[in-house]
């Protein structure tokens, strides 16, 4: 025990008030130290936000804010090391090298699924308002699973990923040779669509079936005519079909 020498204190009643004391020193425990003056412990590692997502639900409409918000802060509490970043033009989640999952807003709904979405979520991938990885059309935070068991989801797709899993997705099957529709075809021969015709030609097969599933998919004539009026411009610029995503 450590010892130090103190003179008393002047109200103290002494025979000998020269006499120097000799009393313990006091040690006082770490688990006793008021919690004001105890070092904070070091915060646990956190995921990285990234701030595109922040702008993101910003930008989207009033009601898909509380949806990607939730869904958001859901992911971080499950996975509390995930990554955000930007795919495709839309949010995604990426823990332990690859991705977790991603959502995305549009007009009237929003979409989230998982990357590993039918070993994530088994039986629950299938439904009508489901896609295999998650839901395809959600106009309200309610249209979500309950918080805890989103929760687990999270997590399963955050072990799955920590244990390396990978996801063997099966290959299309070969499609046959590309039919350009007589409309299409007509347009490209005529000599003010040159440039149009040139990029046409440039392209890889799967760019131009884009732009022809695309002008046979419409429904009516007038739409039809519109996508292939746009087709022809979007390829005098040399642009594939989803060029803006590309950009992205």
């Amino acid at each position: 025990m450590d010892y130090e020498t103190v003179k008393p204190a002047p109200s103290v009643r002494c025979h000998r008030p020269d006499r120097i004391l000799t009393v313990p020193r006091l040690t006082v425990p770490p688990s006793r130290v008021p919690p004001s003056i105890v070092p904070p412990h070091p915060s646990p590692p956190m995921g990285q936000r990234d701030p595109r997502l922040d702008a993101y639900i910003a930008k989207a409409a009033p009601f898909a804010q509380p949806i990607l918000t939730h869904i958001r802060d859901v992911v971080h509490e499950g996975c509390p090391d995930v990554v955000e970043t930007m795919k495709w033009s839309s949010p995604f989640f990426d823990y332990a090298g690859s991705p977790l999952c991603a959502m995305s807003a549009f007009k009237e709904h929003c979409r989230f699924g998982f990357w590993k979405g039918r070993l994530v979520l088994g039986d629950e991938a299938l439904g009508d308002e489901e896609t295999e990885g998650g839901w395809a059309r959600v106009a309200s935070v309610k249209e979500l699973p309950p918080k805890r068991k989103l929760l687990a989801f999270v997590k399963k797709a955050a072990a799955l990923n920590a244990d390396g899993v990978k996801v063997v997705r099966p290959r299309k099957a070969a499609k046959g040779e590309l039919a350009v529709p007589d409309d299409l075809a007509t347009a490209l021969r005529q000599r003010k669509h040159a440039k149009a015709r040139a990029a046409f030609d440039a392209f890889s097969p799967s760019h131009r079936r884009e732009y022809v599933e695309w002008i046979t998919e419409a429904k009516t004539d007038a739409t039809r005519q519109k996508r292939l009026e746009q087709t022809l411009a979007q390829l005098a610029e040399g642009k594939s079909r989803h060029w803006k995503y590309q950009q992205a």
